[in-house]
C-alpha cells in the first residue's frame, strides 16, 4: 500500500523547476529618451538579471522592489500619477505564454512550476500619465531668523520657476545654485536647506519650500600658512590674487590657490576655514601645503633620419633660492646617425627661470649653452648667452624681449670663420587653442609666433641685419560640421614665412640665415635640404626669404591610436621678399599613439620633387605633434 501511494506522489510532481531562474527583461519605450535611460538604471530585474540571477521566490521580490523603483524614476521627471505594469511570461520559440501580472499572488507558485528547461520573459510597460509642473515657490527663514527676500539675481540662480516641470534633478540643484551665488555674495556662513516639496493632486503641482539663512556679509581675514620648509611665505603672498579685508568668494578664493599651485614647486595646496568669524567679523583663511620634491631627472630623446639620434639627460632643481627659481642643466648628443649630420655633435645649456621678475606675470629666463653640430650645411662650434623677460599680457597673448651674444666658429666649403653676434630677440605669441601643455594635441583655434631679432656681426667682417619670422597655426574639427565626434577628426594648417633685412646673405653667419626642410618646414627633405645649395653637394647656402606650409588631417582611432597624412611644400631664396625660389614639396603619413603626456608621433614622408642628391625619404619619431 505504502508502495503504491508513493507512485502516485510521484506521477504526479511537476517537472524539476529552475533554481535559479533565468530571464530576461524588457523594458518598453515610454516615448522620452532620458525617461527611459533613467527607468532603465533603476530597474533591478534589468540590472541583475545576467551578474546575480536568484531562485523563483526571490525574483519575485525584485519584481515587487522594481515597482517602486521604476515609480521613483518616473516621479523624478514629475510623472507622479503613472501606471506601471509589469508583467511574466514562459518565454518560447512559438511566443510567449498567458502573461502573469507582477502583483499576482499566485506568482511564487506559478514560477516554481517552470520547468528549468524554460526562460521567463519578465516585460515593463509605463503609461506616464500627466506630468506635474512647479506651483507656488517659498523662501522661508530659519527659525529666529530674519525674514529673507531674495532680489533678482538670487532669483535667477535658483534656476526654478513656478509653471516649470517638476523635475526633482532641478528643485535639488536649487539649493546649491543659491548657497552657491550667496557665498559668491559674501555671505560666507549663509545656509540653504534641501527643499521640501508638497504634492497638489488636484492642481497637478508641487509646492516648493526653501528655509535660508543669509547671515552677514563678510570680509577675509588674516592668511596662515603651513607647510612652507623651502619656500619663503613673503613670495607666496606675493604670488596670492586675493588680500584680507577683500569680499569673501569662493570663486577668488579657487583662483588663488590653483595660481599657488601653478607655481611648480607644490604637489598640493589647500585652503581651509572655521565656520565661525574672528573677533573683528572676519573670516581667515589657512592655507596648508606640501611641496613638491625639490630635484628631479629626466631623458630626452628623439629620432629623424635627417638629423638622426638625440639623446640626453637633464637635472632640474625646483626651488633654488625659495622663490620658486628653477635651474635645469641638460646635456644632450646629437646627430646620431642622421642625413644631414656629418658626424656626432653635442648641446650643453643650463637654463634659471625667475618667476615674477619685477611684477606678476612676469618671468626672467638666463641660459648659457654650448653647442657643437657637424651639418653638411655647415660645421658649426658655439657660445652663447642669453637673458630676457617673457612677460603674459592675457589669457592668450605672450610676449618676449631680450638679449643674446654668441661666439661661434663655422666651418663651410673647406673655409673657417669666427663670428661674435649680438642681437636683441622680440616675440609675441597667441595661442587661441585652449590647449594648456603644448604637447597635448589642438583641435581647435589659432596659434600665432612672430618674431623680430635685430642683429650684429663684429668679427670677420661687420654686418647688420634683422630675421623676421612668422608662424600660424589653426585647427578644425569635422565635428563643427556633424561629420565626426568631437575631437576625433581634425584638419590643422600651418604657414611659416620669414625675411632676413639689411644684408646679402653672404653677409650674414651661416648660422643666421634662413633655411628649409625638415619637420619644422617641409617633410620629405633632410634637415635644410630645400633651398639654394652649392654646386654639386650636399651643401646648403641657405638664403633671405623662406615661407613654407603645411596641411594635416588626424584622425583618432580607437582610444589609444590615430593616424595622420600631410602634405607640405615650401622654398627658400636669397631674394629680399618670399614666394620666390624652387617650390618643393613633400607628403606621408603617420601614426600616433596617445599617452597620458602626449602623443608618440612617427611620420613618413617622401619628396614629391626630390632635387639632385637630395634623400628618397625621411622618418621623424618624437614626442607632441609637429605643430
Amino acid at each position: 500500500m505504502t508502495l503504491c501511494m508513493a507512485a502516485l506522489c510521484m506521477a504526479g510532481a511537476p517537472a524539476h523547476a529552475a533554481d535559479p531562474q533565468p530571464y530576461v527583461t524588457v523594458i518598453h519605450p515610454t516615448g522620452n529618451a532620458d525617461l527611459d535611460a533613467a527607468v532603465r538604471a533603476s530597474s533591478d530585474l534589468l540590472g541583475l538579471q545576467k551578474t546575480h540571477t536568484v531562485s523563483p521566490f526571490a525574483l519575485v521580490g525584485r519584481i515587487h522592489n522594481d515597482y517602486a523603483r521604476i515609480r521613483s524614476a518616473l516621479e523624478s521627471f514629475g510623472y507622479y500619477a503613472p501606471t506601471i505594469a509589469i508583467q511574466a511570461a514562459i518565454a518560447s520559440k512559438n511566443g510567449t505564454s498567458t502573461p502573469q501580472d507582477g502583483h499576482d499572488p499566485d506568482l511564487p507558485e506559478w514560477m516554481q512550476a517552470i520547468p528549468a528547461s524554460q526562460k521567463m520573459e519578465i516585460s515593463v510597460s509605463i503609461t506616464k500619465g500627466p506630468q506635474y509642473h512647479i506651483g507656488a515657490i517659498s523662501i522661508v527663514a530659519a527659525k529666529g531668523q530674519p525674514a529673507v527676500r531674495l532680489d533678482a539675481h538670487e532669483n535667477e540662480a535658483l534656476g526654478i520657476r513656478s509653471g516649470d516641470p517638476a523635475l526633482a534633478a532641478t528643485i535639488l540643484k536649487a539649493q546649491s545654485q543659491l548657497q552657491t551665488t550667496l557665498a559668491e555674495e559674501g555671505y560666507a556662513l549663509a545656509d540653504v536647506s534641501t527643499p521640501q516639496a508638497w504634492l497638489r493632486p488636484q492642481t497637478r503641482t508641487i509646492d516648493v519650500a526653501i528655509t535660508v539663512t543669509r547671515g552677514p556679509v563678510v570680509n577675509l581675514g588674516a592668511f596662515s600658512f603651513s607647510g612652507l620648509r623651502r619656500t619663503h611665505p613673503a613670495y607666496v603672498v606675493r604670488r596670492l590674487t586675493i588680500a584680507p579685508g577683500e569680499l569673501y568668494q569662493p570663486s577668488r578664493i579657487e583662483a588663488a590657490r590653483q595660481g599657488l599651485s601653478s607655481m611648480g614647486v607644490f604637489s598640493d595646496v589647500q585652503v581651509h576655514h572655521d565656520q565661525k568669524l574672528a573677533s573683528d567679523g572676519t573670516l581667515p583663511l589657512d592655507f596648508s601645503f606640501a611641496e613638491s620634491k625639490l630635484h628631479s631627472v629626466g631623458v630626452e630623446g628623439g629620432y629623424s633620419t635627417d638629423l638622426g639620434g638625440r639623446v640626453g639627460v637633464s637635472w632640474t632643481h625646483r626651488n633654488l633660492f625659495g622663490n620658486a627659481e628653477r635651474l635645469r642643466l641638460t646635456a644632450l648628443a646629437t646627430g646620431l646617425g642622421g642625413s644631414a649630420e656629418q658626424g656626432l655633435g653635442y648641446d650643453l645649456y643650463a637654463d634659471l627661470m625667475k618667476p615674477d621678475f619685477g611684477s606678476r606675470n612676469q618671468n626672467l629666463s638666463a641660459r648659457i649653452e654650448g653647442i657643437r653640430q657637424l651639418l653638411y650645411s655647415y660645421r658649426q662650434t658655439a657660445v652663447l648667452a642669453r637673458a630676457g623677460i617673457v612677460r603674459r599680457i592675457s589669457s592668450h597673448w605672450n610676449v618676449a624681449f631680450g638679449g643674446e651674444i654668441e661666439q661661434e666658429r663655422i666651418d663651410q666649403m673647406s673655409r673657417t670663420n669666427s663670428y661674435f653676434i649680438a642681437s636683441l630677440p622680440l616675440s609675441a605669441t597667441y595661442d587661441g587653442t585652449g590647449v594648456d601643455n603644448p604637447i597635448m594635441p589642438a583641435t581647435h583655434g589659432v596659434r600665432i609666433s612672430m618674431n623680430v631679432t635685430p642683429s650684429a656681426s663684429l668679427e670677420d667682417g661687420t654686418s647688420f641685419f634683422m630675421i623676421m619670422q612668422a608662424t600660424v597655426s589653426t585647427y578644425f574639427d569635422l565635428a563643427n560640421l556633424g561629420l565626426a565626434r568631437k575631437g576625433r577628426s581634425v584638419f590643422a594648417v600651418r604657414g611659416t614665412i620669414g625675411n632676413v633685412e639689411g644684408a646679402s646673405t653672404y653677409a650674414i653667419p651661416p648660422d643666421q640665415r634662413l633655411y628649409a626642410g625638415g619637420s619644422a618646414t617641409v617633410r620629405g627633405y633632410r634637415y635644410q635640404g630645400v633651398g639654394p645649395q652649392f654646386p654639386n653637394s650636399r651643401y646648403a647656402i641657405g638664403g633671405t626669404s623662406m615661407d613654407a606650409g603645411s596641411l594635416e588631417y588626424r584622425q583618432r582611432i580607437l582610444q589609444k591610436f590615430g593616424a595622420v597624412g600631410f602634405i607640405d611644400a615650401g622654398q627658400v631664396s636669397d631674394g629680399s621678399t618670399p614666394f620666390k625660389g624652387t617650390l618643393r614639396a613633400g607628403a606621408g603619413a603617420g601614426a600616433r599613439y596617445y599617452t597620458p603626456i602626449g602623443p608618440v608621433r612617427l611620420d613618413i614622408a617622401v619628396p614629391l620633387n626630390r632635387p639632385p642628391r637630395g634623400d628618397k625619404w625621411e622618418l621623424y619619431v618624437g614626442l607632441g605633434e609637429t605643430f
